[in-house]
């Protein structure tokens, strides 16, 4: 199993939406995923509440079968639109993959 963790932090605005709107957003387009790409065991997608200096506003936090199956999460194309819409409301992004 391989665990995907994503952090974003967000544009005050952007593409006409607020910070929290696009953080709405992001997290149905993400969660919108579970079941329709194939490895992808689980998904689960928060919206930071404590708007610290240190947060960062959108966390996603997805389980995969394989590092294979990772791999073809990046590139499918449901995936790719999800990817779309989040780089043009991204600031920053940090990430981290593992085994478990």
């Amino acid at each position: 199993m391989v665990r995907h963790i994503v952090l974003w932090r967000l544009k005050e605005s952007s593409q006409g939406r607020s910070k929290a709107e696009n953080a709405r957003l992001i997290k149905q387009k993400l969660e919108s995923l579970r079941g329709i790409i194939p490895g992808l065991s689980s998904i689960e997608v928060g919206i930071d509440f404590s708007r610290t200096e240190q947060s960062f506003d959108v966390a996603l936090c997805a389980m995969f079968e394989s590092r294979k199956a990772l791999e073809d999460y990046q590139s499918h194309p449901a995936h790719q639109a999800a990817v779309a819409f989040i780089r043009e409301a991204r600031v920053e992004r940090c990430i981290a993959d593992y085994e478990l």
